[in-house]
């Protein structure tokens, strides 16, 4: 039975329950009303199928069934130069992108990371510390995204922060105890910016940070 799947009133492995009880107290939108939710796996994310009724245009009601990825909030940071007119980014492999045709699974990124129990301005500096070695203090919140509202409940909080070239050091950042080898690697913003239109950087996040770094950002003509 459901409720004797690990998540639900079991713990799961991280000491998780009632997790199949996410979203039936939701009320705030008068054309959805949430009836069931069954929790299909809860390994270190949560997939949930949940039932609901959706009243249309036309004023009748259907009854629809979505699968949800939960995997938490995140956020992520451009950490620029202005001076020197350099962004640093992050470049390690993604497995997922690797079995999606990309050519090698090694992506460059902004840094990022979950929220994990921190509001999103504390865990964003502390990914800027493990990924880029960048200690950052002032730090701009830019916008946050629903990055896959199709199936995926992830908000990601999108920062930029600047920071001194000249006084960086090391190519490597990530935790070892979390099997991450990550590179550390800085470009130009003209030079980044060829990389999204040549297909080097395919990540949405760090797309929409370097685009909005020209657009209203540090690197924006004013």
């Amino acid at each position: 039975m459901d409720s004797a799947r690990p998540g639900t009133t079991v713990p799961d492995h991280r000491g998780r329950s009632g997790l199949h009880l996410t979203g039936l107290a939701l009320d705030r939108n008068p054309r959805v009303e949430v009836t069931d939710v069954d929790l299909l796996a809860a390994g270190w994310h949560v997939l949930r199928a949940t039932t609901f009724r959706y009243r249309g245009d036309d004023g009748e009601w259907t009854t629809l069934t979505r699968e949800t990825y939960d995997r938490g909030n995140g956020a992520t940071i451009l950490l620029y130069d202005p001076d020197r007119r350099t962004v640093l980014l992050t470049r390690q492999f993604r497995y997922p992108a690797y079995v999606n045709d990309h050519p090698d699974g090694m992506l460059i990124e902004t840094a990022a990371g979950l929220l994990d129990d921190d509001d999103p301005m504390t865990a964003i500096r502390r990914e800027a510390d493990e990924e880029t070695r960048v200690r950052v203090d002032e730090v701009q919140h830019v916008f946050d995204v629903y990055m896959s509202p199709g199936s995926v409940t992830e908000r990601l909080h999108f920062f930029a922060a600047a920071y001194d070239g000249a006084e960086r050091e090391g190519d490597r950042g990530g935790l070892a105890e979390e099997d991450e080898e990550i590179e550390i690697v800085e470009y130009d913003i003209d030079v980044a910016l060829a990389k999204i239109r040549d297909g080097s950087i395919q990540d949405a996040k760090t797309i929409m940070l370097l685009q909005w770094a020209v657009l209203d950002g540090p690197f924006a003509r004013r």
